[in-house]
């Protein structure tokens, strides 16, 4: 299968440094504190925020600061599969410890000591660079539940096919075998706080799609600024705050 065309053009009609469709919504669960939806592509990823609140386990507080619980899991009808997947499977865990790491480098735990942040990531439809987009769906669920943040992580991943360096893979080209790399961006500090790669690349290659990744990054972080800013007016409007 020929992945980038003669003309530079993806089997999705996408060029080789273009993100897929973004979409997000906000509050989309009146339980949680904070939730969001958010889509690349026919990726869709659903998270709940639940807290700050009293830690559950007395003697897993930390006087200094908020402890962050993580649970990702994939829908049974998530894939073409249709293959049960939950929370137990080993490649959940993993990811749900990857995604804890991100969000501990991102949230001001500092400010909520003796507190514990529940954050559950449904991933709805998989299409490719799931873990991404469910740190690009909790940090907006954060956002949305007021918790305090050192920066909006976004998250964003690209690869190495056929010679080309490709942004935001889509589930195709992420079977293809070539190698990619999944990155989680402050993008005001552009400090990492997730760097994942399933194989090595030359150097010159692998600054390439880093490079190409954090720019994904940025585009996906200007993305959710303007996301949380209209939905910030909106809710503003609704109580009487600014007039339209």
């Amino acid at each position: 299968m020929e992945y980038v065309t003669p003309e530079g053009l993806r089997i999705d009609g996408r060029r080789p440094k273009e993100l897929r469709r973004l979409d997000c919504s906000l509050d989309v669960l009146q339980s949680a504190d904070g939730s969001a939806v958010f889509q690349m592509g026919n990726t869709k990823v659903l998270a709940a925020v639940f807290g700050p609140h009293e830690v559950e386990v007395r003697n897993q507080m930390k006087e200094d600061k908020a402890i962050i619980k993580c649970e990702y899991a994939m829908a049974a009808f998530s894939t073409g599969e249709r293959r049960k997947r939950g929370k137990s499977d080993r490649r959940s865990q993993e990811l749900s410890l990857v995604i804890k790491a991100a969000l501990e480098q991102t949230v001001m735990v500092e400010l909520l000591p003796r507190t514990q942040i529940d954050v559950y990531v449904q991933v709805l439809q998989a299409d490719g660079g799931t873990r991404v987009a469910a740190i690009n769906a909790v940090v907006l669920a954060l956002a949305s539940a007021g918790v305090p943040l050192r920066d909006l992580a976004a998250g964003c991943a690209a690869g190495y096919l056929e010679g080309h360096p490709l942004l935001d893979l889509n589930f195709q080209e992420d079977s293809a075998g070539g190698p990619d790399c999944s990155i989680a961006l402050h993008p005001n500090s552009d400090r990492l706080v997730l760097l994942q790669m399933d194989s090595r690349l030359p150097m010159d290659t692998f600054e390439a799609v880093l490079n190409l990744a954090q720019d994904g990054c940025r585009a996906v972080a200007s993305f959710m600024r303007q996301r949380l800013l209209e939905h910030t007016r909106k809710l503003a409007m609704a109580r009487g705050a600014v007039r339209a």
